[in-house]
């Protein structure tokens, strides 16, 4: 399972989440979302994977949505959606998802959720046998 990784080059968490990702051997592709933005069904894609819609994704203290004074109360789905397409730097980042998963942010413990089952059972038994000495 291939893991897709949006990005943007300049953001430092970006760069630990691929470091992280590289580090672990876990496939992924990886998309400079400045350089090539998201289509609308892209978005919309995304949308669908957050558990709170909107909130997850936008980044509310970024200089475009002051600029561009949306207000995420009145302002439709749809054209939202349009505003993403154009002004990709409206999303937090780094983006990280594949079928089951998503992620926006890169959080070291929250990231674990990519490494592969197995690995994660052996971990944790490494862990508790270091706790149990």
């Amino acid at each position: 399972m291939t893991v897709k990784l949006y990005i943007a080059s300049s953001n430092g968490s970006s760069r630990n989440a691929r470091a992280w990702f590289q580090h672990h051997q876990i496939p992924f592709t990886e998309r400079n979302i400045m350089v090539q933005p998201l289509d609308q069904n892209e978005v919309k894609h995304l949308l669908r994977m957050t558990e709170n819609g909107t909130e997850d994704l936008i980044s509310v203290r970024s200089r475009i949505f002051s600029k561009l004074k949306i207000n995420l109360d009145t302002i439709s789905i749809s054209e939202l959606v349009a505003l993403i397409a154009q002004h990709p730097d409206l999303l937090k980042r780094p983006i990280m998802f594949d079928e089951k998963r998503l992620q926006i942010g890169y959080n070291e413990e929250d990231i674990r959720r990519f490494l592969p089952r197995q690995t994660r059972k052996l971990e944790l038994a490494k862990l508790q046998e270091k706790l149990a000495i």
